[in-house]
């Protein structure tokens, strides 16, 4: 009788682990801020556009984010 084929694993105890990739902050801050601000630019539009301070008149931008307020529970009529 033949054995099936069985692939045999060395038993060291050492686990390869990769590399930690290190990313410089001042990598990440031009990032964080531009997130951030863009973060803060949406939550504009879908909190007060159309309100007291509107930057577009025709009211669609807030058609567009219409759905969205009452997701987050923003009044709006």
């Amino acid at each position: 009788m033949s054995q099936p084929n069985v692939v045999s694993i060395p038993r060291t105890g050492a686990v390869p682990r990769p590399d930690a990739i290190r990313i410089p902050l001042r990598d990440i801050v031009p990032w964080a801020i531009f997130t951030t601000l863009l973060a803060l630019l949406v939550l504009f539009f879908v909190s007060t556009e159309a309100g007291a301070v509107s930057l577009v008149s025709d009211g669609l931008v807030h058609e567009f984010v219409h759905d969205g307020r009452h997701l987050l529970a923003f009044p709006c009529h």
